[in-house]
């Protein structure tokens, strides 16, 4: 959670700033420090508008305190095992959350969003983490609400072949019944409409 950016980082950050047409009406961020220094500068140069942090951070579904200390390299067995199970409800350890989990948090924030644009019409700019990005693009475009085994492949299907890298990001649009996706950004992170 308190990893800080890099400089490259930084720069993507205020990169994304300035790709911004227009001010949000809202800017969501993840609790994670990273999204936080993300968000900095779009907030900078909207000065007015309000933010909130909201629980769309990465998708823990490997315990923490099994992965601490160890490199990607070491745990790249136990990624495996866990995505070739295919168990939407399998939870790792203390920390970590199941598939299932992970995207009822992606659904809830989608209907958060949902309630913004009804209320009020608003849009909003996310700074979240890649899996959670994409989870929620691919409920966008594919997502039926059954949560299984073959919603988890199709899931890491997409994610292993169009992965959200970092200040990666699309653009959705709610029409007041359903959500399309307008558009793909190589380094935008998520503005939501």
């Amino acid at each position: 959670m308190s990893i800080p950016l890099t400089e490259l980082g930084e720069q993507q950050a205020h990169a994304i700033s300035q790709r911004l047409v227009e001010s949000p009406s809202i800017v969501i961020c993840s609790p994670f420090l990273r999204a936080r220094q993300t968000a900095a500068p779009t907030l900078a140069r909207f000065p007015a508008v309000r933010s909130d942090i909201w629980p769309v951070q990465e998708f823990t579904y490997l315990a923490p305190a099994r992965c601490a200390g160890t490199s990607a390299q070491q745990r790249r067995p136990w990624v495996d095992a866990y995505w070739n199970a295919f168990n939407q409800t399998l939870v790792d350890g203390l920390g970590a959350e199941s598939f299932s989990a992970f995207i009822e948090r992606v659904l809830e924030a989608l209907n958060r969003f949902r309630m913004l644009h009804n209320a009020s019409d608003a849009t909003a700019a996310m700074f979240g983490h890649g899996q959670f990005l994409q989870a929620m693009r691919w409920l966008i475009q594919n997502g039926d609400g059954v949560i299984d085994t073959d919603a988890m492949r199709s899931f890491r299907i997409v994610d292993q072949r169009s992965p959200i890298h970092n200040a990666g990001g699309f653009v959705a649009t709610f029409d007041g019944r359903s959500w399309s996706v307008e558009q793909e950004h190589a380094a935008l992170e998520t503005p939501l409409r």
